[in-house]
């Protein structure tokens, strides 16, 4: 890596931390080689409590098919719900959830 290259990243990462999150709209998902990445399609079940609620895996199929459920039941949070009030996510809603850390979790707004 050449003095320059480190330089210029240097000053990006400077404008970067001057400018603030305010504006930013990025998502990033960082997969190890030899892993997989942790995001699945999931329907909603029942709620559990609170913002967390069952999910089940899903298949989307061609459209105007129903998606197919697989696999188990998985407890997860409703990141677009409070977390201080009783979640009122319906029953079926469709969702993108992913593993981060040790929780399952999903932003869907009711």
């Amino acid at each position: 890596m050449t003095k320059r290259h480190i330089t210029d990243r240097q000053h990006l990462l400077t404008d970067m931390a001057r400018a603030g999150t305010a504006d930013r709209q990025e998502t990033s998902l960082i997969v190890s080689s030899g892993d997989r990445t942790g995001t699945w399609a999931v329907k909603v079940k029942s709620r559990v409590n609170y913002n967390v609620y069952k999910v089940r895996r899903i298949v989307i199929e061609d459209a105007g098919l129903p998606p197919t459920e697989f696999g188990e039941e998985i407890e997860a949070t409703n990141l677009a719900e409070s977390f201080l009030s009783q979640g009122t996510l319906a029953a079926g809603t469709c969702a993108v959830m992913s593993h981060v850390g040790e929780k399952h979790i999903f932003h869907a707004k009711p």
